[in-house]
């Protein structure tokens, strides 16, 4: 078997600014790979380069996720295998990204995980943020509610995040989060809805309401508006097919009914952004946070 210090392979280790640790995989929670978009999004619009990657050998069932063959402009046979890569993402703003994606691995997420950690570890984040999206009674027609969690006190209060509550089988995502607690490493959970109705990729509104959150809670820009005509675009072909059946137009009306009695009030982009400017502060002044344990309860 291969040793283990070998599967993350570095091309080289970046020096940035005051990181932070981006985590999507495409599968079961990224519905219509809303997530896995974003991010990729932010690869193209930043000066990003792959940094590392993980072998994918000892991973993947290629049974289940299947290596890609193509032929080349010389008639070679080439094979794409499923990996997961990283990325580096310089930005305009006060901290970079370091970028995690790929196919979620069938096999041994423990090791994946602490391969997770040592990267944020190596490059310096201050943070990661998991996201992610899943199917549900959102109508298309009205805004797409991401939902937020984080299972450090302070965050949860400052970013007007939720606790985890969720019990039952978990993926990739899971893992990586309670390894990263673990290691004392801040982790927040972004998950976009996305209509069950329309579960398909791609879906440019989902994408859109995950770099935007993305960019209230980090300040980090993301460029979300620059999909404004994709979303456009996306809705008028899915209102044409829901307006073609009369009983796709009953369903959706009664789920915007459901989703106007239902609507909540975010704080705003700014507010977001300082509480977590604060938070990662106090992490780092000594004797004034620090030393803070991300398991202790808030007093």
């Amino acid at each position: 078997m291969q040793n283990s210090r070998d599967e993350l392979i570095w091309h080289e280790v970046p020096r940035l600014r005051r990181p932070l640790l981006l985590v999507a995989f495409e599968g079961l929670f990224d519905a219509a790979e809303a997530a896995t978009s974003a991010l990729q999004w932010i690869c193209k619009r930043t000066d990003s380069d792959e940094v590392a990657m993980i072998d994918p050998e000892e991973f993947y069932n290629f049974q289940e996720a299947r290596p890609m063959v193509n032929i080349d402009t010389d008639g070679r046979r080439n094979i794409e295998w499923p990996t997961i890569e990283i990325h580096s993402a310089k930005t305009e703003a006060t901290r970079d990204l370091v970028v995690m994606t790929g196919v979620e691995p069938q096999l041994r997420w423990s090791a994946l995980a602490d391969h997770t950690v040592e990267v944020a570890r190596r490059t310096g984040c201050e943070m990661v943020v998991t996201v992610g999206a899943f199917v549900g009674m959102v109508p298309h027609t009205r805004p797409f509610s991401v939902t937020g969690s984080a299972a450090h006190p302070q965050l949860v209060r400052r970013l007007n995040l939720s606790k985890p509550a969720y019990q039952g089988p978990t993926g990739a995502i899971g893992v990586i989060i309670e390894r990263m607690e673990r290691a004392n490493i801040p982790a927040i959970s972004l998950r976009v809805e996305v209509p069950h109705y329309v579960p398909g990729p791609p879906n440019p509104k989902a994408t859109r309401a995950l770099l935007r959150r993305l960019q209230q809670t980090t300040g980090v820009p993301t460029g979300y508006e620059s999909l404004d005509g994709q979303v456009t675009d996306w809705t008028n072909r899915v209102d044409q097919a829901v307006l073609a059946d009369d009983d796709s137009r009953e369903y959706v009306a009664r789920l915007e009914q459901q989703a106007d009695s239902n609507e909540e009030m975010l704080p705003s982009g700014d507010d977001l952004a300082g509480e977590l400017e604060a938070f990662l502060r106090e992490l780092e002044t000594p004797g004034d946070g620090a030393d803070i344990d991300l398991h202790d309860e808030e007093e």
